[in-house]
């Protein structure tokens, strides 16, 4: 069977940096768009270039939307640091991204390619902006697989996941455009995969330039979730919406009407997902509420060690 296409937007952040890394195991990767989300766009563009150079992929990345469409630009330093990919020694990066029109390059790669998934794993800015330029594009795509939001807690306010919350308006476009299939990695599926102190040994173990690189990755994002949150374990958030696309059969999914709140003082950026028995509203997403996580982590390891 033929790997899926897929167009990876991401704003790398220690999980991207892994949801690269497997999706280009995986699938047939057509390109890599950054967006303003964990870092700014300088240095997620920076980070998606660092990642593909570590694992030698000949994989083209666009620059994408440096700002939010209308919230001010909002970052995770407290979790990825400020470069976005603290924790190991950071080579120099000598690629170049290939434009700084990721939009353009969704637009473009969805045009001349049938069946493409788009699987966001930052802010959906990139993914609105050319849903709104070109609607042609929403039918033609097999779906989108996307991380953020939750159908429970969130992270970065009682009620919102951070991608989600940094542009909640760009949300809202992408959940209500029609596309053919929505697959929703939220915190309420992400929290069910972590890595901890087995992964890392076990990366450690394997030894080579990538799997030290990620150990130490790991090493870094465990600390801040031991000091904030007294755990000894951390989330791989972005790899889910990968997984999603490539194994389904790995995970539960239910459909629900998923709508985002864009302006709610103490709910912005919450996604609101439709449960009421005998509910008139026509489902839009299907949202992901279990996984089999021992699985999903034996193909994590395996992928990142699968490079040099």
């Amino acid at each position: 069977m033929a790997a899926p296409k897929i167009i990876l937007d991401c704003d790398p952040g220690h999980d991207d940096a892994v949801a690269i890394l497997l999706a280009a195991r995986h699938c047939d990767m057509l390109a890599i768009t950054t967006v303003s989300g964990n870092a700014p766009l300088a240095l997620t563009t920076q980070n998606a270039l660092l990642m593909c150079q570590l694992a030698g992929l000949d994989i083209p990345v666009h620059a994408g939307a440096d700002r939010p469409l209308l919230v001010p630009a909002t970052h995770a330093p407290r979790a990825h640091g400020a470069t976005g990919l603290d924790g190991p020694p950071r080579p120099e990066v000598h690629r170049s991204e290939t434009s700084n029109d990721a939009v353009g390059c969704v637009i473009e790669t969805v045009r001349a390619h049938d069946d493409v998934w788009l699987v966001p794993v930052g802010p959906l800015t990139n993914i609105a902006l050319a849903f709104r330029q070109a609607p042609d594009i929403v039918e033609r795509i097999a779906g989108v697989s996307l991380m953020g939001g939750a159908i429970g807690p969130g992270n970065v306010t009682p009620t919102a996941e951070f991608n989600i919350w940094a542009d909640p308006h760009a949300a809202q476009i992408v959940f209500a455009a029609g596309a053919p299939l929505v697959r929703m990695a939220g915190l309420n599926l992400t929290h069910q995969l972590c890595v901890g102190p087995t992964e890392t040994a076990a990366l450690r173990a394997h030894g080579g330039g990538v799997s030290t690189f990620v150990a130490d990755l790991f090493e870094f994002y465990l600390a801040g979730y031991r000091e904030r949150a007294g755990l000894e374990a951390a989330p791989m958030h972005d790899p889910c919406a990968v997984l999603a696309v490539t194994r389904p059969d790995l995970f539960t999914f239910t459909a629900r009407h998923v709508d985002v709140e864009t302006d709610g003082t103490l709910t912005r950026g919450m996604t609101v997902a439709d449960e009421r028995p005998g509910t008139d509203a026509s489902p839009n997403c299907e949202v992901a509420v279990s996984i089999d996580a021992d699985a999903a982590l034996a193909l994590i390891v395996d992928a990142v060690c699968s490079y040099r």
